[in-house]
């Protein structure tokens, strides 16, 4: 039975349970053949054989969706900072050949309110399922005194296989490749302190408003799920040894994603506008000031994925994506000899 004392410090052991057991049926649906223990384990099973991915290279990745967050509380939605999540990670991965086996999640709160937790919780769940992997696990704490009441923090660790000879490290990159983009949803998870910032603090707006030309408010546009690139690119992984490496543009944008990819005397030349982007960004770059050159580090400004590809396969690349329903897929630049870094022109 729980101590009222511990209750009056602020932590509801009861209310823990009941977010867990109101989302338990969403988690359940993400379980893949691999899962060998259940919801409420000390830790989660999992067996890559029961996938098919016995005796891959595991990948990891662990990661958080920012302040995106205060978006989410702000508007009282909360399933989509899940997915988005979710998508972060599986993108992040998979710029290395992976595809994603298992999730396991964290959720701090200030108090612990059971119909926003298992929100969040049911929108990795959404994820999970889209993206074929397991939510295998997590911790929910209720920390008072340390996030405020109504605040939470989301951040999550993804693990994925590759087989060993199709992992992407960049070293296939050559001079005369290809660069490809897959646009972005909007922001994703990146560069909401600014726009935080420039759009309510300097500007005024409210997350209800509907700027000019506009189909949808401004809280829908900063909410808008930051999408996964899995369906889309792991099957052109899988069909050879075409695409040479993805950078996917997170914090830091083209400037410092692509490079980390790129091996020493490389140079990605990009074009700038070279991809149609939604109308947020160019809100934010008009109304904040901000130089191109911040803008396309602090946001992903239209570029959401990257492949670097064999120019021979390229066009037949690009044309397999648009028939596969990604209209917005573009040739956007070119690698060439120089330093390790991008040019945008």
């Amino acid at each position: 039975m729980q101590s009222n004392r511990y209750k009056e410090a602020g932590v509801d052991i009861d209310k823990k349970y009941d977010a867990v057991t109101r989302a338990k049926e969403a988690i359940r649906t993400t379980f893949t053949p691999g899962v060998l223990s259940d919801i409420g384990s000390f830790g989660g099973l999992f067996d890559p054989q029961k996938v098919g991915a016995g005796g891959e290279v595991l990948v990891a990745s662990a990661d958080g969706v920012g302040t995106k967050i205060k978006i989410a509380i702000d508007s009282e939605i909360y399933d989509t900072v899940g997915q988005c999540l979710i998508n972060h990670c599986v993108n992040d991965i998979l710029v290395q050949g992976a595809r994603p086996l298992f999730f396991l999640d964290y959720i701090g709160v200030g108090k612990m309110e059971p119909e926003v937790v298992s929100k969040v919780l049911e929108g990795l769940a959404i994820a999970c399922r889209e993206n074929g992997m397991a939510l295998l696990g997590g911790e929910t704490a209720e920390m008072p005194g340390f996030y405020k009441v109504g605040d939470f923090d989301l951040v999550g660790t993804i693990v994925g296989t590759v087989p060993a000879d199709r992992i992407l490290d960049g070293s296939r990159v050559r001079e005369g490749d290809i660069v490809l983009a897959l646009p972005s949803s909007g922001l994703h998870t990146n560069g909401y302190s600014l726009a935080r910032k420039v759009l309510f603090e300097e500007c005024g707006y409210a997350l209800d408003d509907t700027p000019e030309g506009w189909s949808q408010t401004l809280g829908e546009a900063l909410l808008a799920v930051h999408r996964s690139y899995l369906d889309q690119v792991l099957p052109l992984l899988t069909a050879g040894n075409a695409v040479h490496a993805c950078a996917h543009i997170t914090g830091g944008g083209l400037y410092d994603n692509v490079p980390r990819v790129l091996p020493k005397g490389m140079r990605a030349e990009i074009q700038r506008d070279s991809i149609a982007r939604p109308p947020i960004f160019d809100l934010l770059v008009e109304k904040g000031g901000i130089d191109q050159g911040e803008a396309h580090r602090v946001f992903n400004m239209g570029y959401g994925f990257l492949l670097i590809v064999d120019p021979d396969s390229a066009d037949a690349m690009l044309t397999d994506l648009k028939e596969r329903g990604e209209t917005g897929a573009a040739r956007v630049g070119r690698i060439v000899s120089g330093d390790q870094d991008v040019v945008l022109h």
